[in-house]
C-alpha cells in the first residue's frame, strides 16, 4: 500500500524538524541580541569615558587660569606645596584640580604652573611657563602644555 501524503506531513520526523528550526531561529535571536547589548554598552562606556576626559581637561585648565590670576594679583606669588580648585576641594578629591606654582622656574622671572585634574578615572596634566615683567609684573605665557600622566 502506498504511503500517503497525510502521514508524511504528520509524522514524528517533521515535529523534529520543526523543534530544531525553533532552537536554530531562537539561538541566532540570542546571538543578535547579545551584540547589540554588547554594542550598547561599549558606546555608553566611550560616551562616558570622552565626557569625563573633557571634565579633567576643563578642570586642569581652570586651575591654570585661577594660578595666572594669583600670579597677576601678586607677581612673587608661589605655591610649591599646591593648593585646590574649586576651594574646598581635598587633595585626591575627585572633580578637583591641584595646582603648584613655582617662581624663578625655569629662569628667573619665569614662573611654572602645573596642574593636575581628575574626573572619574580620566586624568589631565597640563604645564604652563609664564614671563613675568619684573617693573610691571606684566604676565606674558612662554608655553602651555598638555603633559602626559
Amino acid at each position: 500500500m502506498p504511503h500517503s501524503t497525510f502521514h508524511i506531513l504528520h509524522s514524528r520526523h517533521q515535529g523534529q524538524a520543526a523543534l530544531s528550526l525553533i532552537f536554530l531561529i531562537g539561538g541566532i535571536a540570542l546571538l543578535v541580541a547579545v551584540t547589540l547589548s554588547l554594542v550598547a554598552i561599549n558606546f555608553l562606556n566611550s560616551t562616558f569615558a570622552f565626557q569625563s576626559a573633557n571634565k579633567a581637561m576643563a578642570l586642569a585648565t581652570s586651575g591654570v587660569e585661577d594660578a595666572l590670576v594669583q600670579l597677576n594679583r601678586n607677581s612673587s606669588f608661589s605655591n610649591i606645596g599646591g593648593y585646590m580648585v574649586p576651594a574646598g576641594c581635598t587633595i585626591g578629591a575627585a572633580d578637583c584640580a591641584t595646582v603648584l606654582v613655582t617662581q624663578s622656574s625655569p629662569a628667573a622671572n619665569q614662573a611654572t604652573i602645573v596642574s593636575t585634574a581628575t574626573s572619574f578615572a580620566s586624568q589631565r596634566k597640563i604645564q604652563v611657563v609664564v614671563a613675568i615683567d619684573p617693573n610691571t609684573g606684566q604676565l606674558d605665557i612662554v608655553s602651555w602644555e598638555v603633559k602626559a600622566l
